[in-house]
């Protein structure tokens, strides 16, 4: 797990003061039903499969308290679990503290967010927004006949595939070396899955595993180290590099790949791949809860920024707020 400051906000309890923040809107793409529908659509046919279920509950939220003075119009942000073909999330509990406003937002089709309000803590109070979930995932199993899967055709993928052929936050599509070395690795014979298992098992045999900052594909193709997000970021771009589209997937505390083909009928199937740990290559076996998927999101407190990761973030003024934003796995 990378030590980047985007990534530290993954881990199960974070602590930490805030300086004083002027109110920062937050920017989000508005829901597109129809577009967002065909990811939470269950797989089947020549696709990927479904296989065990897995059920978790999970406790997520924020914990906020005043120190230093009063603290007043806070926003906290947190990503939260949501349907996707292989995982299904119910709430079960809400627990706010009373004048505390929680909404509930989809940000660029793919992040589900919970957004909190408190407008006002006196010094000393305390205030939070958590809720608990059962998270339904099941296992992703290979498809049935992997010879069947082409590379796709850039003119005839789908409006809300084709940005996962662009560059990314720390995934450098078109620097020269990631160009060149995706050309070499597509260049030989074999199927359009054996030429994507080409670059998969290249990244794995070639980076190798250590932990640290963040530093981004290039950095991770150059000098042949990286954890789970410098090795996915790697896959993903060389993938791009050759018009394969691919995206990172995040968890707690982990991040995988996946990558997009089409069958002999033109259909396009989303398949993934774990490039740190155990090798799984078009199928994983990944109990925690997708948190969201995707590599390039408008920052929540800057428009202008783009985040490889929507973390959780809080924005206020006044004080000095300590907070706690919860990720928790309760006990069977």
């Amino acid at each position: 797990m990378s030590r980047s400051n985007s990534w530290r906000a993954l881990k199960l309890r974070f602590f930490g003061h805030l300086a004083p923040l002027a109110f920062l809107a937050l920017a989000i793409t508005p829901f597109a039903g129809s577009a967002f529908a065909q990811f939470i659509q269950k797989t089947e046919g020549k696709g990927p499969q479904l296989g065990e279920l897995t059920t978790q509950r999970w406790v997520a939220g924020v914990i906020v308290r005043a120190t230093g003075g009063s603290c007043s119009g806070i926003r906290a942000y947190i990503p939260i679990p949501s349907d996707w073909p292989e995982q299904e999330v119910t709430t079960l509990e809400e627990d706010y503290s009373p004048g505390v406003k929680v909404t509930f937002r989809t940000v660029e089709e793919t992040v589900r967010q919970m957004v909190v309000e408190i407008p006002y803590l006196a010094h000393g109070e305390e205030a939070k927004a958590l809720i608990t979930t059962e998270v339904r995932r099941r296992v992703i199993l290979p498809p049935p006949d992997v010879s069947v899967f082409t590379l796709p055709d850039r003119r005839k993928l789908p409006r809300d595939v084709l940005p996962y052929l662009a560059v990314s936050p720390g995934i450098e599509v078109t620097n020269p070396k990631i160009q060149s070395l995706s050309r070499q690795l597509l260049a030989s014979e074999g199927s359009a899955w054996q030429k994507v298992e080409r670059i998969y098992d290249w990244v794995r045999e070639n980076v190798k595993y250590q932990e640290g900052e963040f530093k981004g594909a290039l950095a991770a193709l150059t000098d042949k180290t990286g954890d789970c997000e410098e090795m996915t970021s790697l896959f993903i771009a060389l993938c791009r590099a050759g018009g394969i589209p691919a995206r990172t997937v995040w968890v707690p505390n982990h991040a995988y790949a996946e990558f997009y083909l089409v069958d002999d009928e033109g259909k396009g199937y989303w398949f993934p791949c774990q490039l740190a740990g155990e090798r799984a290559f078009g199928h994983i076996n990944e109990p925690r809860p997708i948190l969201q998927k995707g590599d390039n999101f408008r920052s929540p407190t800057n428009p202008r920024d783009r985040k490889r990761y929507l973390a959780e973030q809080l924005t206020g003024t006044g004080g000095r707020p300590q907070v706690e934003f919860v990720r928790r796995l309760l006990a069977r």
